[in-house]
């Protein structure tokens, strides 16, 4: 029998569900769900895959594996991040952008569908960032991921409610903007509701917005009263905020387009004093290591 989510009308597939879909055994199923190498959420103690997010994650992996390996288009995927957003428009390096979420990021590199993504997905088991999931993926490719900003994540809140919110608890019966299932701001809100013992059902949630800035433009229009997301958006609007947690923003990047002029231009503009300069006029950035590597395939 398949799980609802009562936030989005999703629909879930059991451990079980998704042992007899892809033809594995259990045991399996909780060894992807574990590495990150599938789409899973986790609650009341059960874990749970949105059925959409999983088949798309199948149907990205026979394409990839069927297509050649020619050039991938220049188009950077992953997670929406504001001042990832800024440095590739004044960078002018010519490079698109399909921002719709980690994992779907992740699944659609894999599928050759872009040069690079950006990723904030936390590993459990390891209690570390991106590197688990990259590294399950895409074990063996040629690709490198890169640091980008280490950044300050919490609750978005209405000024006038500030005093009134300062942490999960004080969720409970409050309207909420929730990101759209598999983006990593997705994941890690509800693993942080299960460990505050919160059960999502006791929030009110408003439908799902696909980024960081329409998640907090729903807070600063009055629409909700919460959400889960960054402290530089959060001052840019002059909302309050309450900070939970920092998080790492990394770059998985295709190590052939590293290397071509359009990443180049890109990675050069990371390490210049003018993006050093307004990281710095934003609150909740740390860019000290944009452009290292975290991770080589």
């Amino acid at each position: 029998m398949m799980n609802t989510d009562t936030s989005s009308s999703e629909r879930y597939l059991t451990v079980p569900e998704l042992a007899e879909l892809l033809r594995i055994k259990e045991r399996k199923v909780y060894d992807l769900a574990a590495s990150g190498t599938v789409p899973c959420s986790k609650v009341t103690g059960k874990l749970l895959f949105p059925e959409t997010a999983v088949r798309r994650w199948l149907e990205r992996g026979q394409t990839g594996a069927a297509q050649a390996q020619g050039p991938r288009p220049a188009v950077f995927l992953g997670s929406h991040d504001p001042l990832l957003d800024w440095a590739l428009r004044q960078s002018e390096c010519g490079i698109a952008t399909f921002f719709d979420g980690s994992q779907d990021g992740l699944d659609r590199y894999v599928a050759r569908e872009g040069l690079a993504a950006g990723l904030h997905m936390f590993n459990e088991g390891s209690a570390s960032w991106n590197i688990p999931a990259v590294d399950a993926a895409l074990a063996g490719s040629a690709a490198v991921l890169l640091g980008f900003a280490k950044r300050q994540r919490g609750l978005v809140v209405r000024p006038d409610l500030a005093s009134e919110i300062s942490g999960l608890s004080d969720l409970k019966g409050r309207i909420l903007t929730p990101r759209q299932t598999g983006a990593g701001t997705r994941t890690l809100f509800d693993r942080m509701l299960r460990e505050a013992d919160i059960l999502p059902d006791t929030i009110q949630m408003r439908p799902v917005a696909r980024s960081e800035a329409d998640a907090v433009l729903d807070v600063a229009s009055g629409a909700s009263d919460a959400t889960f997301g960054l402290e530089a958006l959060a001052a840019q609007h002059r909302l309050g905020f309450v900070p939970l947690i920092e998080e790492h923003f990394d770059l998985l990047v295709s190590r052939r387009a590293y290397f071509e002029p359009q990443f180049q231009r890109f990675v050069t503009f990371l390490r210049s004093p003018a993006f050093a300069d307004h990281a710095a006029t934003l609150k909740g950035y740390d860019v000290s290591d944009a452009g290292c590597v975290r991770w080589n395939g």
